[in-house]
C-alpha cells in the first residue's frame, strides 16, 4: 500500500482499528502505509508517525527532532492545533506548568544536566543492591493474597510493589499511594471531552502542589533520600530551578512506578495467554531475565514516546518532513515490525537476542531501564513460583492512555499456593 500524503491522514486510534483493546491492528495497518506517515491525532493535531524499526531507531538519535515540551503546551494554551510550525519557547502558566521541566521535555545541554543529577542512582550496580529489599516486597505481597481465589493482580501486586519501592528511594510516603494512582490515572488517560480535561488539569495542579510541600518538609528535616539529594543540590549548587526540582520528582515519581505496574500486568497477561510459553518459564526459572527482554517486546508498557518536533526540516524513511513538524515515534510497532523481529505478533521467550526499543533509544533511553527489569523479573519469579496455576479470571479492560499500555484491574484466579 502507497505511503499516504499529507492530504491523506489517517485517524490515529480509530475504533474500527481496535483501539486500545487491540492497537496492534493498528499498528500494522500504519506500517503497510509506510514506515513514516501523517496521521491525524486526537484533539485535531496532525503528527508524522513513526512505525517501523529502522526509522523509530533512527529518529530516537536525530538531535534535529526537539522533545521540548514547553513548546508544545504552548501551543495547546493559544489553541492553534494546525501546525508545530507555531510552537513558541514561551512556557503555560498555571500550576500544572511546574511538572513539565524534566528530562523527557528538554533538550541538550539541560536535558544532560538533569539527567545526570539522577544517573548515578540508576546504576546497575545500585539497581542489584535493590534486590532484596524487592523480593521482600514481593514477598510480603503474595503473603498477603492467601490461598485460593480471585484477585485483581494491579491492585494487590502489580501497583503496591512498585510504588513502595519507587517511595523508599525517592523519600515519599507511602500512605499516599492511593492519591498517586488517582492523580496519574487522571493525568494519563485519553479524552477529547472537557471533563477529562478538566480532570487532568485539576490532578496536575495536586500533584504540583503536594511535591512543593513535600520538597518544603525536606528541606526543614532532610533524609537519606533522593528527594533530599536534590534539595540540597538545589539549594546548594543552583544547579536545578525549583520548576525543573519539582518537574524531576513528578517525573521520577510516575515513571518509577506506572510503566512497571504495566509491564508486571502486561506480561502476566501474555504468559497466562501462552501456555507453553509460560510452561517453559515456569518449569526454569532461569529463563526469566529473557523472558522480561521479550515481553518487553511483544507488549510493552510505554506504546510511543513523548512527542518531539522538527526543529529543520529532514528525510525519514525516504519521506521529506519539513520543519515545525510533530513526530510520533511508536515503539510498539517498532517492536512488531516483521523486518526486524520474525513473526513479531508471537511471544516466544527464546528468541534471538534483540535489541527492541522498550525502554526507547539514544540520549532519552529510559533511565530507570535496569530497575524497571529488575522489579519485573523479581515479581514474575516469585508470583509464578508461589501460583504455578495462576490462570486470568474475567474480561480484560485496557485503559485508554496516553503513551502507556496497560489495565484497570486484572482478574486472575490464584489456584493452589505453594
Amino acid at each position: 500500500m502507497p505511503a499516504a500524503s499529507s492530504d491523506q491522514e489517517v485517524p490515529w486510534g480509530s475504533a474500527e482499528l481496535g483501539w486500545p483493546d487491540d492497537p496492534y491492528r493498528a499498528y500494522a495497518r500504519a506500517r503497510q502505509l509506510g514506515p513514516v506517515c501523517p496521521w491525524a491525532l486526537r484533539g485535531g493535531h496532525r503528527a508524522w508517525v513513526v512505525t517501523s524499526y529502522a526509522e523509530a531507531r533512527s529518529a530516537l538519535g536525530d538531535p534535529r527532532l526537539s522533545t521540548d515540551g514547553r513548546r508544545f503546551f504552548a501551543s495547546r494554551r493559544r489553541g492553534d492545533r494546525s501546525r508545530a510550525g507555531a510552537f513558541t519557547s514561551t512556557p503555560p502558566e498555571g500550576s500544572e506548568l511546574s511538572l513539565f521541566e524534566h528530562m523527557l521535555t528538554t533538550d541538550p545541554p539541560d536535558h544532560t544536566r538533569l539527567r545526570r543529577l539522577v544517573s548515578q542512582a540508576f546504576t546497575l550496580r545500585r539497581v542489584n543492591a535493590l534486590r532484596p529489599r524487592i523480593t521482600g516486597i514481593a514477598s510480603q505481597l503474595l503473603d498477603n493474597l492467601g490461598g485460593e481465589g480471585v484477585t485483581d493482580l494491579v491492585s494487590t501486586f502489580a501497583f503496591p510493589l512498585p510504588i513502595r519501592v519507587i517511595s523508599e528511594l525517592l523519600g515519599v510516603p507511602l500512605a499516599d499511594q492511593d492519591r498517586f494512582r488517582s492523580w496519574f490515572t487522571a493525568m494519563l488517560t485519553v479524552g477529547s471531552d472537557e471533563h477529562r480535561r478538566q480532570d487532568a488539569r485539576a490532578a496536575a495542579g495536586e500533584v504540583a502542589t503536594y511535591i512543593a510541600h513535600l520538597i518544603a518538609a525536606k528541606r526543614a528535616r532532610p533524609a537519606d533520600d533522593m528527594i533530599s539529594a536534590l534539595v540540597a543540590a538545589r539549594d546548594g549548587d543552583q544547579v536545578l530551578s525549583e520548576t525543573e526540582l519539582i518537574s524531576m520528582v513528578f517525573l521520577l515519581l510516575l515513571a518509577g512506578h506506572e510503566t512497571t505496574v504495566n509491564l508486571i500486568a502486561n506480561g502476566v497477561v501474555a504468559l497466562l495467554s501462552n501456555p507453553a510459553q509460560l510452561g517453559l518459564v515456569v518449569a526454569d526459572p532461569g529463563l526469566m531475565p529473557a523472558t522480561v527482554e521479550e515481553l518487553l517486546r511483544h507488549d510493552g508498557p510505554v506504546h510511543h514516546t513523548t512527542l518531539r518536533y522538527t526543529t529543520e526540516p529532514l528525510t525519514l524513511g525516504g519521506v521529506d518532513i519539513p520543519a515545525g513538524e510533530v513526530v510520533l515515534v511508536v515503539l510498539a510497532s517498532a517492536n512488531r515490525d516483521p523486518a526486524r523481529f520474525p513473526d513479531p505478533g508471537r511471544l516466544d521467550i527464546g528468541r534471538p537476542p534483540g535489541p527492541h526499543l522498550a525502554f526507547g533509544h539514544g540520549p532519552h533511553h529510559c533511565l530507570g531501564a535496569p530497575l524497571a527489569r529488575l522489579e519485573t523479573q523479581v515479581a514474575l519469579t516469585l508470583l509464578l513460583r508461589r501460583f504455578p496455576s495462576l490462570a486470568l479470571a474475567g474480561p480484560l479492560q485496557w485503559r485508554e492512555g496516553i503513551f502507556l499500555r496497560g489495565l484497570h484491574s486484572l482478574p486472575v484466579a490464584l489456584g493452589r499456593s505453594k
